[in-house]
């Protein structure tokens, strides 16, 4: 009988007996992507042929027996990366256990002292042994079990126990790292009576993350834990504190913003992921629709004036001034932003980060960077009087400017600025587009069903989003959410924008200067062709991209806003 180093070598290409020593020295769960990375194959294809040369049975689903699984300490499920499966096996002397590696004596004896039954081992996906494990134990139970173990007393079959700091440590490494892979934008740790409660907010939503029981013990720790990796004053639990932390996962940098807010049980600690190094988006696929797409192209491509990206917190506004830079981007520009924080960085682009504690404001950066010679300039956010002074003269004086802003819809831009103490004729002579947005969750490509709806069926939809009854045919094809791995079951994969987008024509222009309302302004460009964001959004579930439902939560909000 070969060994599985052997096997390795006789069956996979660029194996040699020393890259398969190092495989066999890395933990269980990361062999199958090591030999992937030397392979070009996925750790699940490995997983298979592992299946295949060594006579195992291979899993493509793992569904788990509840009733088993509490038989085996959470340490060594983890370690061993192996749990049992239903169904079990019909002869009471066997139970059936998956596992991502071929097995070997040791394991067998661990599931024979645990069960006293003879293992039968199949292989599965490292993904689905995973998820599986997180599903019914909890992400990073395997870190604190065994620190559990030694501070209460009780003697667990781990043969190296580490204490808890390391334990603590391993634990807030892989909710980090849980929701870096589930491309989760914040982590919230929030203390109840009697319990930690952690959650992930994943394409807009909050999804609760399944933790172990023992969690509680450790909660004064992670807290702790998490202020010293953000440099925070560990004593100090009275005040809100803010700080960052810079986390490495797969090769990519992400920064962390970290903020702390005494609560009735404890501190509330809450994290915003922001990669440094996230696959660059085009305006194509924000979502923009091809004519509105067409018309930023052709903006984006004059010498002066102000494009405005307006909406609440969290709607993508800073993604889409990516996604505009990197659309200009050329040689013979000279690039420069102000921003806070630098969420995305861009190749052969200055950005400077603000840092109010040294006076290091969105004005004063602007000043300075006027003085630098630059043909672009992007504000992170206008928040007064004198940031929005200065990007006005700048777009006059023959700049591109390229900012945001925190209003709800389009017209609301132009208002707002009149606010901030800006003459309405500097506005109407340097704004030159506003684009409200938004952002929906787009359907999962690989599961999402067609259904075809009667008009009379959408008329309810129709009705309530304030479009004509003609915006939808006689018949329409929809696309509605179902389900599968890909998508964590939930139907959804990602998120796509729906934009509002305001030109200042001739009307306009004079209707600014004139001080006229918001809402006139938003009629006068409905007028002028402008498609309102509920439009939009139905244009899109017309394309199958988002669904009725997505578009139906955002119209309620539209109302109320």
């Amino acid at each position: 009988m070969h060994s599985i180093a052997e096997t390795l070598a006789a069956n996979f290409p660029n194996i040699t007996d020393d890259f398969a020593a190092e495989v066999l020295a890395a933990p269980r769960a990361r062999r199958c992507a090591l030999v992937g990375e030397r392979t070009g194959l996925s750790p699940a294809a490995v997983a298979a042929k592992l299946a295949l040369v060594t006579g195992a049975p291979f899993l493509e689903q793992v569904a788990v027996a509840p009733e088993a699984s509490s038989k085996f300490p959470v340490r060594l499920v983890h370690e061993y990366q192996a749990l049992p499966v239903a169904p079990e096996s019909a002869d009471p002397e066997l139970v059936a256990l998956a596992t991502n590696w071929p097995s070997d004596p040791r394991m067998d004896a661990w599931v024979l002292a645990l069960t006293g039954k003879r293992p039968v081992w199949h292989i599965a996906p490292p993904e689905q042994i995973d998820a599986a494990i997180q599903e019914n134990f909890g992400v990073g139970a395997g870190s604190l079990d065994a620190a559990d173990l030694d501070r209460l007393g009780v003697e667990g079959e781990v043969e190296e126990e580490e204490d808890e700091n390391a334990a603590i440590i391993r634990f807030i490494n892989e909710i980090i790292t849980k929701a870096a892979t589930d491309r989760a934008t914040d982590i919230h740790f929030e203390p109840q009576k009697d319990s930690l409660i952690i959650r992930y907010r994943i394409d807009g939503e909050l999804v609760p993350v399944r933790l172990p029981e023992n969690l509680v013990h450790f909660q004064a720790a992670l807290i702790s834990r998490l202020k010293i990796m953000a440099k925070l004053n560990i004593s100090e639990r009275r005040r809100p504190q803010d700080g960052r932390i810079h986390f490495r996962h797969g090769g990519d940098d992400i920064d962390i913003r970290v903020s702390t807010l005494p609560t009735l049980h404890g501190e509330s600690v809450s994290l915003r992921l922001l990669g440094t190094k996230i696959a660059p988006l085009s305006i194509r696929d924000l979502g923009f629709l091809p004519d509105d797409e067409a018309r930023i192209v052709h903006q984006l491509e004059r010498p002066h004036g102000i494009i405005l990206v307006t909406g609440p917190t969290g709607s993508g506004k800073s993604t889409t001034l990516n996604a505009f830079l990197r659309r200009i981007l050329r040689p013979e520009l000279r690039i420069m932003t102000v921003e806070d924080p630098v969420e995305y960085e861009v190749p052969s682009v200055n950005q400077t980060q603000v840092q109010s504690e040294i006076g290091l404001t969105f004005a004063n950066v602007l000043r300075s960077i006027l003085r630098q010679d630059p043909d672009v300039i992007m504000v992170g956010e206008i928040r007064d009087r004198e940031t929005a002074d200065i990007a006005i003269r700048a777009s006059l004086t023959g700049h591109l400017v390229l900012s945001t802003l925190h209003t709800n819809d389009a017209a609301g831009a132009l208002t707002r600025l009149t606010d901030m103490g800006i003459e309405p004729f500097l506005i109407a002579s340097s704004v030159e587009l506003i684009i409200a947005q938004r952002l929906v969750r787009r359907l999962c490509t690989r599961c999402a069903r067609p259904v075809e709806k009667r008009r009379d069926e959408l008329i309810p939809y129709l009705t309530a989003l304030g479009l004509p009854l003609d915006a939808a045919g006689a018949t329409e094809t929809v696309r509605e959410p179902a389900g599968c791995d890909y998508c964590r079951n939930i139907g959804y994969k990602g998120r796509v924008g729906i934009f509002e987008i305001l030109g200042v024509s001739e009307q306009v222009h004079d209707q600014i200067v004139n001080r006229a309302s918001a809402r006139e302004i938003h009629e006068q460009a409905l007028k002028e062709g402008m498609r309102t964001l509920q439009r939009c959004g139905w244009e899109q579930v017309k394309r199958g991209v988002t669904t009725l439902s997505e578009i139906m939560t955002y119209a309620e909000k539209f109302e109320t806003e």
